[in-house]
């Protein structure tokens, strides 16, 4: 991985204070990152990261290889731009609802430059327009948070998921 990180259990480097404080930012973060995207509103999810970010869909085999590999690979905003754009403008795939859930967020450190390392796990629903719910992904957001004006923004979001086997319409965010 870009940021060394390690997809096994970590114990958290703060004061349990500090972990608390910060897990309901993260979680205040994270509940508008999915309304965002469970509103389809795929245009406004690059506004989450910042401009030198990393955005990776990949699953928990290569992550734990340490292999670059993913099913999305963003460098930068622009390339989250893009990608939103395409998906908004382009609705080359059937309609459907997202419905992401995130929860057990974890802060694991932050340093003293103000980065902040967390991860929470996730599951990703959808539900066609004609058709039943099901689950589409589950896995775990692997973070890095920067403030900037006093606001938490994603310099990395890796995006691990278990679930083996996935749809091969993977298109939208996570």
């Amino acid at each position: 991985m870009t940021s060394g990180l390690i997809f096994t259990y970590r114990p958290p480097t703060l004061l349990s204070s500090r972990a608390r404080e910060l897990r309901l930012e993260i979680e205040e973060f994270n509940s508008e990152y999915c309304a965002v995207l469970d509103a389809n509103r795929v245009e406004d999810w690059p506004r989450f990261f910042t401009l030198d970010c990393l955005y990776r869909i990949t699953s928990r085999e290569n992550a734990e290889l340490l292999l670059p590999v993913g099913l999305v690979y963003a460098e930068g905003k622009a390339m989250l731009v893009d990608r939103a754009v395409a998906i908004a403008r382009t609705q080359m795939f059937a309609p459907r609802y997202m419905l992401h859930l995130v929860s057990n967020t974890r802060v694991l450190e932050e340093s003293a430059e103000g980065e902040i390392t967390a991860e929470a796990n996730f599951l990703l629903l959808q539900t066609l327009v004609e058709g039943a719910t099901s689950l589409h992904m589950a896995g775990k957001f692997y973070d890095r948070f920067v403030r900037e004006h006093d606001q938490l923004f994603l310099k990395e979001r890796q995006v691990v998921y278990d679930t083996t086997l996935i749809a091969n319409d993977l298109v939208y965010p996570v």
